[in-house]
């Protein structure tokens, strides 16, 4: 090989080093998957980042079913979110509560249930509002996992709503959040036509009212209560219990 081909090569390898080095120095993220891809490069160390998990993998497959053509596979794409109970997968459920599928809705809203985290909580507390009553239901109930106040007033207005199982998880959401605030709602859901809705609104009232007297009997509402006085102090603080001693007689021998 003649000088002049050693030294472009030469050239073409340091220059591909340092693109190749100013790239990762620009993207820290950036992944690599090998070092021979670098041909050698070696910056303080390995360059190549943590792989994800089998499980994320998983996670970022069943994200990605929730977009896809058939709706049956995204309904089962989110209930196994919902199973895994994965809060990296919470703000892609919360985008499937738009779906125009009913059942894909359904689903998505009962894995936000299971998820617990409360990043959900505006999201649900919308879907309250739902076309379909069967979505509205299963946003009460999740609202009644969540035991988020927030949705306080969302879940009131629905107490009315014309499908009884709305009504129902509504007022049983009511009843889990506690707040004394309901209590109007509740009273006046106890006029309902349906008999199941009057005994969800007297079991809430009687929930509230528990939480109510557990919160009394740990003086968290009670009013401050009297302030003990102060004991009389003692006029003689050493009072001598015999005022007219005898004196004692000793016999010395």
């Amino acid at each position: 090989m003649s000088p002049l081909m050693v030294f472009l090569r030469t050239l073409a390898k340091s220059t591909a080093i340092f693109l190749g080095a100013g790239v990762i120095f620009l993207n820290p993220s950036l992944e690599v998957k090998g070092l021979s891809e670098l041909r050698g490069l070696s910056v303080g160390g390995p360059l190549v980042t943590a792989q994800k998990s089998p499980a994320e993998q998983a996670v970022d497959a069943l994200i990605a079913a929730l977009k896809d053509t058939d709706a049956g596979v995204r309904r089962q794409a989110a209930h196994t979110l919902g199973e895994m109970r994965s809060a990296q997968a919470v703000p892609a459920l919360m985008e499937a509560l738009k779906d125009q599928n009913t059942e894909v809705r359904t689903q998505a809203m009962w894995a936000l249930a299971e998820s617990r985290d409360r990043r959900a909580t505006a999201a649900i507390t919308g879907a309250l509002k739902d076309a379909d009553p069967k979505v509205r239901a299963r946003a009460a109930a999740a609202l009644a996992e969540f035991r988020d106040p927030a949705s306080l007033d969302a879940l009131i207005a629905i107490v009315k709503d014309s499908n009884i199982e709305v009504r129902k998880h509504a007022i049983r959401a009511l009843g889990e959040i506690g707040d004394a605030k309901a209590l109007p709602a509740l009273t006046e859901a106890m006029k309902d036509a349906d008999a199941s809705v009057r005994r969800s609104a007297i079991l809430a009232i009687a929930e509230i009212s528990d939480d109510s007297d557990h919160n009394d009997h740990h003086g968290f509402n009670r009013p401050n209560p009297m302030p003990m006085p102060m004991p009389m102090p003692n006029p003689n603080p050493n009072p001598n219990p015999n005022p007219n001693p005898r004196p004692v007689v000793r016999n010395w021998r």
